[in-house]
């Protein structure tokens, strides 16, 4: 007599598995929250700090929540320090801001273009030089984006100056001044970034291998579309530049 064996998953062991796998990523989701959370309190504490800065020319303000913010994209991607930039600047513009709405997008640009674009070279390079690539492309981001922006923006801000007075002012004022912050802030960033991460790993927000690679983050079910995603805002936000910027130069806004 010959006995059949099953080699069909029995349903009981199936469930059990997939509860498992739901509940660890339901975890890892929750202590990926809870220290973005503590990067976004960190950041808005030094931006309150900054406030006591003297600005340069009454309203260029050295921020070191850039730090924070690009520590965040290294652990968890480019659209977490998206995130993290868009709830720091928001807070502070219903706090202590006095540039209104156009402080908050300004802010917003200047801390993205350099966070993002860190983040979104150093997911593809985990390693020393490519952290240093990738601040100085985050510099170089930033830099060009404010010059860009600044030129759009400041005679919109300030009625008293004009857009020509504003050019004369791109090269001697506001590149040299957003290349040191961006430079002060990459140094800092990578004195920073391993007691950070220790830090966070000894509160068991996140899980680092040897290697240094960090596990909390799930991996993405499809390369391809998570790296369409992350490039649609930037895509954007570079289309609008250039837009915005034709029609500065063309007199119409």
């Amino acid at each position: 007599m010959q006995t059949k064996f099953s080699t069909k998953p029995r349903k009981d062991a199936v469930s059990e598995a997939e509860t498992v796998r739901t509940a660890g990523g339901a975890r890892d989701r929750t202590k990926r929250l809870t220290a973005m959370a503590l990067l976004s309190a960190a950041a808005y504490i030094l931006t309150l700090l900054s406030h006591s800065i003297p600005a340069v020319e009454g309203f260029l303000r050295y921020d070191p929540a850039d730090i924070v913010i690009v520590v965040g994209g290294f652990l968890f991607g480019p659209l977490t320090a998206l995130l993290i930039s868009l709830v720091v600047s928001f807070m502070e513009f219903i706090t202590i801001s006095n540039t209104g709405v156009i402080g908050l997008v300004m802010n917003i640009i200047s801390t993205a273009a350099f966070a993002c674009a860190a983040a979104f070279i150093y997911k593809r390079r985990q390693t020393m030089p490519g952290a240093v690539m990738s601040l100085a492309a985050g510099v170089v981001a930033m830099t060009v984006m404010m010059l860009l922006w600044n030129y759009i923006i400041t005679p919109l801000y300030m009625a008293n100056v004009s857009r020509a007075q504003v050019t004369a002012m791109l090269i001697p004022i506001f590149l040299p001044f957003n290349l040191l912050k961006g430079t002060i802030n990459a140094a800092v960033t990578l004195l920073l970034y391993k007691p950070l991460v220790t830090a966070l790993r000894r509160a068991r927000l996140i899980s680092v291998t040897r290697g240094g690679a960090v596990l909390s983050e799930e991996a993405p079910r499809n390369p391809r579309q998570q790296f369409s995603k992350a490039m649609m805002i930037p895509a954007a936000i570079v289309l609008l530049t250039c837009a915005l910027v034709l029609l500065a130069w063309a007199g119409v806004i």
